[in-house]
């Protein structure tokens, strides 16, 4: 399902480069020194260019396919010099990438289409704690109210103690309204009755906080499938996004948060948060390649406002241009 309109406004391109600004002079920086004294891409350059994709968290097997591409690149086009070596990265890293559905054209960034049975947009969150889960929440729901839609939280993460209050103050500070059950309760319980309250409501967007436990008990997969399950009682679609965030300053623990979650839910889209304070940005791309599963929001900012759309191509171009 298609939900968000192709523009990219001049402000927005200013908040991602400002977000991106410690990748961009990690990933340039090696890109410049992989390419010195060069005047065309030849082995030697591929060779400095694959320990810099690596060194900056893309991850091997997707730095091996870039680097096969360019390989290809340089074959086919016989004579390719180090200053077409950016533009080029970018035609080809972006190819790469999975693309998020961003539909016709007709919709703003984070407005919802009605269904046509009056069931709300439900997103089921999940992922380890202290990635930015509860914050992006916050943020999602911000963005969302902004766009002019109506937003329900659901405080289905019952097992942390600070969980259910982190989330109301988000809930306070955005001014939407937040459904819970006292500490220890069923998550599933919490979750059916955030969707039926949307339901009754007529909300447009439904997102639903889950526990952030350790990511390899089969317990949280036994309990994401209740929930999942549960909600669809409600509204037959639901969730229509299992959201799982990670953090994007981990570098390559994010990976692995990322394979352990994937096996034990159906992830069908991704949030890479604090990507603002660190130089380990290429992570977005490794993760994007190696999942096959969309990147759809990015964490570039510790402001309310500070959450994007993921569009790979603006992405790419920030990482690797300087425009």
């Amino acid at each position: 399902m298609g939900f968000f309109k192709k523009i990219f406004s001049r402000e927005k391109k200013e908040k991602l480069d400002s977000g991106l600004q410690k990748s961009k002079e990690g990933v340039l920086g090696k890109i410049t020194r992989a390419i010195a004294g060069k005047s065309k891409v030849d082995d030697e350059v591929l060779d400095n260019l694959e320990e810099a994709f690596i060194t900056s968290d893309v991850g091997v097997d997707t730095t091996l396919k870039i680097i096969n591409r360019l390989e290809e690149r340089v074959a086919r086009d016989k004579y390719v010099n180090t200053a077409e070596l950016n533009k080029l990265l970018c035609e080809e890293v972006t190819d790469m990438l999975e693309k998020p559905d961003n539909g016709d054209g007709e919709l703003e960034d984070f407005q919802i289409r009605k269904k046509e049975n009056g069931d709300p947009y439900v997103i089921m969150v999940v992922g380890v704690n202290g990635v930015g889960k509860t914050t992006t929440i916050g943020k999602l729901a911000w963005q969302y109210k902004q766009a002019g839609n109506k937003v329900v939280l659901g405080a289905a993460d019952t097992f942390r103690a600070a969980s259910i209050p982190q989330l109301e103050i988000w809930g306070e500070r955005v001014g939407v309204p937040v459904v819970k059950q006292a500490m220890g309760s069923d998550p599933a319980a919490v979750a059916y009755d955030t969707v039926e309250s949307a339901k009754a409501h007529g909300a447009d967007v439904v997102i639903i906080d889950t526990a952030g436990r350790l990511h390899n008990k089969v317990g949280l997969m036994n309990e994401l499938t209740k929930i999942k399950n549960v909600m669809k009682r409600v509204a037959p679609t639901a969730p229509d996004e299992i959201l799982l965030v990670l953090d994007g300053s981990t570098g390559q623990n994010a990976f692995e948060q990322a394979r352990q979650f994937v096996a034990a839910t159906e992830v069908n889209c991704l949030a890479i948060t604090k990507l603002d304070g660190t130089s380990k940005g290429g992570v977005v791309l490794g993760i994007s390649d190696q999942f096959k599963i969309p990147v759809k929001y990015i964490g570039i900012g510790e402001g309310i406002e500070d959450i994007q759309i993921f569009r790979p191509e603006e992405f790419v171009k920030s990482l690797f241009l300087n425009e």
